[in-house]
């Protein structure tokens, strides 16, 4: 009874000294380049900010801001409030982590400038996280969270190598590592189907969790049920407006994702020659699902020591680095096809840092002002919040952040965040007093 009681004080606490997180707030940002997330730029404008939303985008100094907090940016650049649309937040054990490490996590995001989060394999104490993120009781940025569904079952059926890796994911636990979309781990065989109706009690439980999206996983088998699955969860999903994200890494894997229709597709295709094959770019874009991009992956990490790390802080798997070429080139002829691509990083790494080596690959293929678009609306539209967030505009979050610097002249100003704007309050400013 006294450690209940001893939780109960301390989130008490908790939720007492941050009680402005969850009213609303006026607030007008003067004197900003404003980068608008949709490729849109005001030299020198300003944002008005009523009720936590965004009233007005403006060239020039606003009007009508009676009572409203007043931010000078000083020339400053003022963007969207980042989204990673792909994240990984809880590791090591679920609990540990929510007790210990979580509020400081949400703490660096915001630091970094991310206002949106999304989790798409999340235990469910990332569910309480949310819960005290949205009551006030830890500050943090918006987080939407997905629980997986197999689409098959994850046992190698008789005879042949089947569609799963090995428990742990392989060397170093992390399944990329072991990654049977890559040849020559293809699967040569069908793998085993899950019947329907345990599919559909899944997705139920996913929806009384309370989940905001369903994870699924593609790499198909011959003759396999991963298509068909796929189409059922797809199809359950939507009957409880729960819409279904899936990861799927090469080009074969892709083309039988949007035979299936999920909602977002996760992550750019890595493996496969996009530029072979004219009709795979046509048939990708033209479905019209966003991309999230993930393209750092199989970039190499570098630590302190100048070490060449992989996101499981184990050394890189070099015999992966064909991915760091081939994800960005066909990320770029996707977006020439007209796909709507977004900001996700699939990592663990501090979000400055995975947002350091994102921008690295995407710098290959992409100007600075196709990555604020990235940044922006490609994000929002990763999490399927585009009508809330992802632009400064009316009727819009105000979720901003502000530069030093211009990263439409080099795009690693977005690095240099001043201060974090969440709803329209200050939660993140380092600028000096």
């Amino acid at each position: 009874m006294k450690t209940v009681f001893a939780v109960t004080c301390v989130a008490l606490l908790a939720i007492a000294a941050f009680p402005r997180t969850t009213t609303a707030q006026n607030l007008v940002v003067t004197n900003a380049r404003i980068l608008d997330g949709k490729g849109g730029v005001i030299d020198r404008g300003s944002v008005v900010v009523r009720d936590g939303k965004i009233v007005s985008v403006s060239s020039g100094a606003a009007t009508n801001v009676d009572g409203a907090q007043t931010i000078d940016a000083q020339g400053r650049t003022l963007m969207p409030g980042f989204i990673d649309a792909h994240r990984h937040i809880a590791q090591g054990d679920p609990a540990e982590w929510l007790a210990k490490r979580a509020a400081p996590q949400m703490q660096e995001f915001l630091d970094a400038g991310f206002t949106t989060v999304l989790c798409a394999i999340c235990p469910d104490e990332a569910l309480e996280l949310r819960q005290r993120v949205e009551a006030g009781a830890v500050k943090g940025p918006r987080l939407f969270l997905g629980s997986i569904i197999p689409l098959a079952r994850t046992g190698p059926p008789a005879g042949g190598r089947g569609g799963a890796p090995p428990a742990g994911g392989g060397r170093g636990g992390d399944p990329a590592r072991f990654d049977n979309s890559r040849p020559p781990l293809r699967p040569t065989v069908a793998a085993g189907a899950i019947p329907a109706a345990e599919t559909i009690k899944a997705v139920e439980a996913v929806a009384s969790k309370k989940y905001d999206y369903i994870k699924t996983v593609i790499t198909t088998t011959p003759g396999g049920p991963e298509t068909d699955t796929l189409k059922l969860i797809v199809s359950e999903g939507k009957k409880r407006n729960l819409p279904t994200i899936t990861h799927a890494v090469s080009v074969i894997d892709t083309l039988a994702a949007v035979e299936a229709r999920p909602d977002v597709l996760v992550h750019t295709p890595h493996i496969g020659r996009l530029e072979e094959d004219a009709n795979a770019v046509k048939t990708i874009a033209g479905a019209d699902i966003p991309m999230t991009s993930t393209l750092a992956v199989f970039v190499p990490h570098f630590g302190a020591d100048n070490a060449p790390l992989f996101r499981d802080a184990m050394p890189f798997p070099w015999e992966t680095i064909s991915s760091a070429g081939q994800g960005p080139v066909n990320a770029r002829l996707l977006w020439e096809a007209g796909i709507s691509y977004g900001y996700g990083t699939d990592t663990s790494w501090p979000p400055k840092e995975s947002l350091a080596d994102e921008l690295r690959a995407l710098r290959l293929v992409f100007s600075p002002r196709d990555i604020s678009k990235i940044l922006g609306q490609g994000a929002a539209r990763s999490t399927l919040k585009q009508d809330q967030i992802g632009t400064l505009e009316a009727g819009k979050f105000a979720d901003m952040v502000l530069i030093d610097g211009n990263p439409l002249i080099d795009i690693n100003d977005v690095l240099n965040v001043a201060v974090t704007i969440k709803g329209g309050r200050i939660v993140s400013d380092t600028r000096k007093k």
